[in-house]
């Protein structure tokens, strides 16, 4: 079960959807969710990532090393 508040803008286009097309605001927001979320997870997941980066966590290779070390580099 899941509730959410929307701007008053993005209810009504939300809900002018649903009435033309003979759906329910929920199949909408629904596959919204399903649309987006996997982006969602990988911008999450590169901030994350990068914020290790700058805290020394993380440590990167250079490219050109990893080239070297799988004997790509030409």
């Amino acid at each position: 079960m899941l509730a959410i508040r929307l701007p008053l803008d993005i209810e009504t286009r939300l809900e002018n959807l649903a009435k033309s097309t003979g759906r329910t605001k929920t199949y909408y927001a629904r596959e919204a969710i399903l649309e987006y979320i996997g982006d969602l997870e990988d911008v999450y997941m590169a901030q994350q990532r990068m914020e290790d980066i700058r805290s020394g966590k993380t440590k990167t290779i250079p490219f050109d090393e990893i080239l070297k070390n799988y004997d790509l580099a030409n």
